[in-house]
């Protein structure tokens, strides 16, 4: 199974990015993380198999996560950026039935793309 992220790119803040993550088999929880130089990775948002969603509460109206089965892509729409989104972002796949936004809760993560919001 491979996850490969994109879409990740610099903005202003107050603009929108769109990140698309390419899975070749579906889980139970997929989510996206990201991690700054030197802190944890934290969890964004996640969905799990029967579409239910949770978002780390500083992104929550701004974020949103979805899913296309048919094309194998987990999305995360962006908007109104803020400089604190910088960040590298991570798709992730688990095999718990809850939208979690721990890590420890997934096994297979992608390699990243990186998101730069200048305020």
């Amino acid at each position: 199974v491979q996850l490969v992220e994109s879409g990740g790119n610099s903005v202003q803040a107050g603009g929108s990015l769109r990140l698309s993550c390419v899975y070749t088999a579906s889980s139970f929880c997929m989510g996206w993380f990201r991690q700054v130089q030197g802190k944890e990775r934290e969890g964004v948002a996640s969905i799990d198999s029967d579409g239910d969603t949770n978002y780390l509460p500083s992104v929550e109206g701004r974020f949103t996560i979805s899913k296309d089965n048919a094309k194998n892509t987990l999305y995360l729409q962006m908007d109104s950026l803020k400089s604190e989104d910088t960040a590298m972002y991570y798709c992730a796949l688990g095999g718990i039935r809850a939208p979690m936004l721990t890590a420890n809760w997934y096994n297979l993560w992608g390699r990243g793309t990186q998101v730069t919001v200048s305020s």
